[in-house]
């Protein structure tokens, strides 16, 4: 090994320490955000069969399938001991 390959390890390594040192702490608030996220998403999705009525829903019938593998966890994450829909039973 060379002095610059490792000089130019040396400085990878210590700007993967600090990107790991800032980004850490924001880690578990953007991860909350995200979920946050996907739980109105779904919300927006699955209005229509929650009964609550939805503009939109001409649109986002057709995303039901992509949110149809999710409703377990974000019936359980809201608190719910069953799923609120009827068509879709997954307890």
């Amino acid at each position: 090994m060379t002095t610059r390959t490792t000089v130019t390890d040396g400085l990878r390594s210590l700007s993967a320490g600090l990107r790991e040192f800032y980004e850490a702490p924001y880690r578990r608030t953007l991860s909350r955000a995200r979920r946050d996220e996907d739980d109105l998403f779904t919300v927006v999705v699955l209005a229509e069969a929650l009964g609550v009525p939805n503009p939109a829903s001409y649109y986002t019938v057709e995303l039901l399938p992509l949110v149809a593998d999710r409703v377990h966890e974000w019936h359980t994450r809201m608190g719910m001991e069953r799923s609120p829909l009827d068509g879709i039973s997954c307890c």
